[in-house]
C-alpha cells in the first residue's frame, strides 16, 4: 500500500458557483498557499462538527465575502496531493447574496469552457470534465 492510499483524508467543501448564464467561477489559490496561483472552485476544510454545506457557507464568506443560498450538493471526488490526500465535496451553488470580495487576494474568472485560465488545480479537471459531459462540450476543457 502506497503511502498517499494510507493518509487519511481531509474533507473539503467546494463551491461551483453557476450564474444566470452558465458560467462558473473560478479563484486562483493565494500566495503563501500550496500550489499558489493555479485555479480552482472556492471553498475550503470542514471544521469539526460542520456539515459540507455548513462549511461552504461559512468559506465563501470569509474568502469572497457573500453569502450563499441552497448549496446542491452534486459530486465527491477523493484526490491525492503530495501534500496531502483530500475529499473534496462539490456543490452547485446557483444563489448568492453580497458583492464579491477577495478577502485573500486572490483573483477571481467568471469562466465556460474550455476555462481561458490557468494554470488550473489537478482536483479542479474532473469538475470541468463533468461539465462537459453535462453540456455535450467536446475537446480540451483546459489549457494546462
Amino acid at each position: 500500500m502506497s503511502e498517499a492510499t494510507e493518509r487519511t483524508p481531509v474533507d473539503v467543501a467546494v463551491g461551483v458557483l453557476i450564474d444566470a448564464d452558465g458560467r462558473f467561477l473560478l479563484t486562483s489559490r493565494p500566495e503563501g498557499k500550496v500550489y499558489a496561483g493555479y485555479w480552482e472552485y472556492p471553498g475550503g476544510k470542514l471544521e469539526v462538527g460542520e456539515s459540507v454545506e455548513q462549511a461552504l457557507r461559512r468559506e465563501l464568506h470569509e474568502e469572497l465575502g457573500i453569502t450563499i443560498g441552497e448549496a446542491h450538493p452534486w459530486r465527491i471526488e477523493l484526490m491525492d496531493y503530495p501534500h496531502a490526500r483530500v475529499r473534496l465535496h462539490f456543490c452547485k451553488v446557483y444563489d448568492w447574496r453580497g458583492e464579491f470580495e477577495m478577502r485573500e487576494q486572490q483573483s477571481m474568472a467568471w469562466q465556460t469552457l474550455p476555462v481561458a485560465v490557468g494554470p488550473v488545480l489537478p482536483g479542479t479537471i474532473p469538475v470541468l470534465e463533468w461539465f462537459a459531459e453535462e453540456r455535450g462540450f467536446s475537446g480540451a476543457t483546459h489549457g494546462n
